[in-house]
This record gives structure tokens, sequence and C-alpha cells, in this order.
């Protein structure tokens, strides 16, 4: 099982020995605490269930506490199962921590893009604007949006809406440095979301 949850710290940069400049992302990533385990028999699936994050205690209602007074662990801010073939491997209070990765390896990341609100056509789907001298009276609106002959607009036609706030996932980010003592990961590249945002750091399915 490699998968660990972590924060975005932001972003940087790391220099070789023959002085490339290789851009990085900084992750803080766990401990991770195994908080519960699910079996086949019991669940339907195998899984594990990792916690992350410190919140205070009086910030959880009763059946929330006792879930993790069960596992005999601290409450955590963020909960999320991660499904692995064998389980026994694995016990309740168990710690994951970065040194489950090594540079080199690649790795997926998963996080919720940041928010933009209401966006028009240009700014969510790079259209292209109209001219912009004053006679023109077309410069940032959608334009025509149906067909002469059916009358009514298509589905999947790209208008102006919400944009953004949506679980992304960037495959086979290359992780550069591993700092098991603070627990950091430096990964190549960029990943989604703003900087303290929640992050799912986990080996890639795609690793070349």
């Amino acid at each position: 099982m490699k998968t660990i949850m972590g924060k975005k710290v932001g972003m940087t940069q790391i220099f070789t020995q023959t002085g490339e400049s290789i851009p990085v992302t900084v992750i803080e990533a766990g401990p991770c605490i195994i908080v519960q385990k699910k079996k086949a028999e019991r669940d339907g699936y195998s899984a594990v269930q990792l916690g992350f994050g410190d919140k205070r205690e009086n910030l959880f209602n009763k059946p929330q506490k006792g879930h993790f007074d069960k596992a005999g662990v601290k409450p955590k801010r963020y909960l999320r199962e991660v499904r692995i073939d064998d389980v026994d491997a694995y016990e309740v209070g168990q710690e994951i921590k970065t040194d489950i990765f090594a540079p080199g390896e690649r790795v997926d990341v998963v996080g919720i893009t940041k928010g933009r609100g209401f966006a028009g056509g240009i700014k969510r789907h790079g259209f292209h604007r109209g001219p912009m001298s004053h006679g023109s009276k077309y410069h940032r609106r959608p334009g025509s949006l149906a067909a002469k002959g059916p009358a009514r607009v298509f589905k999947g036609r790209k208008l102006p809406g919400h944009y953004g706030a949506e679980r992304v996932t960037v495959q086979n980010l290359e992780v550069i440095r591993v700092d098991a003592g603070q627990n950091l990961l430096a990964v190549r590249g960029a990943v989604p979301g703003p900087r303290g945002g929640l992050l799912t750091v986990k080996h890639s399915v795609k690793a070349r």
C-alpha cells in the first residue's frame, strides 16, 4: 500500500549537482494513522481507513469520537479509504510515513482544484474573443449556440458556468526528494489545489 495523505506546502526549485533547475511541489505528507480495517467477508471489500491531520476533540460529535476511541487513536481531521488485497499486513494504529516512497519513484497526486466561481467561456474553455474595436459590439460573449436545423442546443455545448473546485489527478510525477524527518515530499511539477489543500499521493498506475 503506497498511499499517503498530505497537504500542499507550495512550489520551489531544486538544483542538481550538474546545475539543472527542477521545479518541484513540496508536500507535507503524513504521518497517517490506520483507523480501521475493512475485510471482504464482513464489509464486502478489503481496505484500510487512513486518518490525517489534527483537530480539536471538542469539534467532534459522540459517534465520531467513538469511532476513534474504538481504534485507540487521536481524532483526525481527514479520513480516506485505500483498497488493498492484504489487510492483515497492517494493524489499527500503525503509522504510515513518507519513507514508503523513495527518490526516483513515480506517483499520482489527487487534489481539488482552486475554485474560480462563475467564469465566462474565454476563461473556462479558452474561447477566442471578438474584435476589441468600438464598432464590433462583440467582445467576450459566447456567440451562437444552436444549429439552424434542429433549433436546439446540443448536449455538451461549452458555455460559461462554474469553473474549478473539482477532483483532479495528475499522473506519473517523479519523486525528487524525501525528507522522512520532517514528513516532506518533493515531486517534480505542479499538483492541483491551493497551498494548504488536501492531497492524496499514491503509487502511479502508469509508472514507466
